[in-house]
């Protein structure tokens, strides 16, 4: 009997030897990032815009019949996507934006058959077949240049209070997935015997989840829109969410969430599942992770039908893991959790942490696309910050991973202890004192681990959140595609606009400058200075510099001169392509004034 008890003592410490491979296995994962991203090939996740028709800037001897824009990959049209402003900042009456000659990643307004001369301005929003909004703006003239070149509002911005309501509503459809389908997998696949303290945290995250899906089809409309949420009761806007692809992945989720229903009541029955219900309940999990996978990253840019298995599993596995740690701590709190059950989660979740690994490197190397994406953008940026939040979480596993295999090997000679025989005619088999030390050790090694499983969980958390940012900001790959494609499209560079704000006394604004072709070389500039309700305003004094101080390269003077509503310069020679400083300097009266500057980036 006590050879049994050993036995399955190092059948349990050998169940834990794997998940000691996770540190090596990420070291592996980090070589595999060196190694990939340097051969990637152009493509992107958020839509770009390659070209416009007119090319931004040109002036047009006849005014054209119509606006076309070309994107990345295929976008989605909403009511307002374009906006034509005239000379005099007045809307243009055009037509219904439609994708020209049927190509789902073009976007083109008709417009009418007489154009007065001088310059117009096309504010554009679309919808990336990432479910992400993108807009921007160019100008074309007919005839002639007018002095109100980029000086309009060009359309609508995110709504702070809409933008802010939509991304906490999608961190806690994470979360709530999390610790939904992780708490589901812990019972299913580690048995605890009392599943009794469970049951609040799979009704808190089924009910969480569905409360958050209804607040993202409520808000999809005004997010696209950049409108405040009070148009969310729109039932226009409402019907053409349920028609696109984000609004019926929502449904399909809320469907998936009834169905969820009644295998949350299963698992709080204490029978074991039979193979059938395990298999329809991890196809339920695939089903939801799907409903992220098909409006997010995955669904565009390259190889989409495999980024989107690796979207879903790589969901699975941090929900597996996070929802399982969070299912660990609760019962380690409330019961005498067996250490068999804590085996089977370390078992379950060295499985979880390699699926992140391996999903994980294969989704940086095609959000980042280049090593130099990695420090060079806010995707990579994001990215390195996830990366050491990782690390840190890898690092609290390692701690809780040492406790179990202590609990396991406690348990395990306890059990031993218990079946040895006292031997005929012999002396007590040991004092009173000494069974009491396994019992004292499994004690602590419990105690132990709960503070390692809180500090995962905690962790993981943060993960999560950075994880949220990270889907809703422009992938490194597309950042750069959306950087190089406007400037070669056409034949003909895009103009560079930047948008400084600034703040003196009771005076603040904006400047808005443009640089013309925003390249190496000869540049004009013009600079509009904007107040707070958006109307041009005029200042007695602007002054603007241009520094490369990599190259300790500056300050260059724009020599800026009054035109009448916008300051100008005919050629500003920057030499060097790389990460220029603009300093402007706003003077609003005789003694207030600031100087504001922001980083740009020039190409060769």
């Amino acid at each position: 009997m006590g050879c049994d008890g050993e036995g399955r003592g190092r059948q349990r410490r050998r169940g834990l030897r794997g998940y000691r491979g996770v540190q090596g296995l990420v070291l592996l994962g980090a070589v595999l990032v060196l190694l990939v991203l340097g051969g990637a090939g152009p493509a992107s996740a958020h839509a770009a815009l390659k070209s416009t028709d007119p090319e931004d800037g040109t002036v047009l001897r006849s005014a054209p019949r119509s606006v076309t824009l070309t994107f990345t990959e295929s976008v989605g049209l909403l009511d307002d996507s374009f906006r034509v402003l005239d000379p005099d900042n007045r809307r243009v009456d055009i037509g219904e934006a439609q994708h020209a000659e049927g190509r789902s990643d073009t976007a083109s307004v008709a417009l009418p058959a007489k154009l007065a001369k001088g310059t117009y301005v096309v504010a554009w929003r679309v919808v990336s077949a990432d479910s992400h909004p993108v807009g921007g703006a160019f100008t074309f003239s007919v005839g002639k240049a007018s002095a109100t070149v980029a000086t309009v509002d060009t359309g609508p911005v995110e709504n702070p209070a809409t933008e802010s309501l939509y991304n906490v509503a999608r961190y806690l459809a994470y979360l709530a997935a999390a610790l939904l389908i992780g708490t589901a997998a812990f019972v299913a696949l580690c048995r605890p015997a009392d599943r009794g303290p469970l049951r609040k945290p799979l009704v808190v995250g089924w009910w969480t989840l569905l409360g958050t899906t209804l607040a993202l089809l409520a808000l999809r409309a005004p997010y696209e829109t950049g409108t405040g949420p009070a148009t969310a009761l729109d039932a226009s806007a409402f019907t053409r969410t349920l028609t696109g692809r984000p609004g019926l992945a929502l449904l399909a989720r809320l469907a998936l969430l009834l169905i969820g229903a009644v295998f949350a009541v299963r698992l709080r029955k204490r029978e074991a599942w039979p193979r059938p219900l395990l298999a329809a309940g991890g196809a339920l999990g695939v089903a939801l992770a799907l409903t992220w996978a098909a409006s997010e990253h995955a669904s565009a840019g390259i190889q989409v039908p495999l980024a989107m298995a690796s979207a879903v599993l790589h969901l699975l596995a941090m929900a597996v893991w996070l929802g399982g740690l969070t299912a660990l701590l609760i019962l380690l709190h409330r019961t005498e959790l067996p250490p068999a059950v804590v085996a089977r989660f370390s078992r379950l979740a060295f499985a979880s942490v390699t699926v992140l690994v391996v999903t994980g490197v294969y989704q940086s190397w095609r959000g980042l696309g280049s090593w130099s994406a990695l420090t060079g953008t806010t995707y990579g940026r994001l990215l390195l910050v996830k990366v050491a939040a990782v690390v840190l979480l890898l690092t609290a596993a390692g701690l809780s991973r040492r406790w179990t295999a202590r609990l396991v090997t406690a348990d395990a000679e306890t059990a031993v202890r218990e079946r040895v025989p006292e031997p005929v005619g012999g002396p007590p088999v040991a004092a009173a004192d000494e069974p009491a030390a396994v019992p004292a050790a499994g004690g602590t090694s419990r105690r132990n681990l709960r503070r390692s499983v809180l500090a995962e969980v905690a962790v993981g958390v943060v993960v999560l959140v950075i994880t949220t940012v990270l889907s809703s900001t422009l992938p490194g790959r597309a950042a750069a595609e959306a950087a190089q494609a406007p400037a070669t499209a056409g034949g003909l560079p895009a103009a560079s606009v930047t948008t400084i704000p600034f703040e003196v006394g009771a005076a603040r604004g904006k400047v808005q400058i443009t640089l013309d072709p925003g390249r190496v070389g000869d540049n004009t500039v013009q600079a509009v200075v904007f107040g707070p309700d958006g109307g041009i305003v005029t200042v007695p004094e602007l002054r603007l510099s241009f520094t490369l101080p990599a190259q300790r390269i500056g300050p260059l003077d724009a020599k800026l001169k009054d035109q009448g509503g916008y300051w100008g310069a005919d050629s500003v020679t920057l030499p060097i392509a790389g990460t220029w400083t603009m300093k402007a300097t706003v003077r609003t009266s005789e003694i207030d004034q600031v100087s504001v500057t922001k980083s740009f980036r020039i190409s060769g």
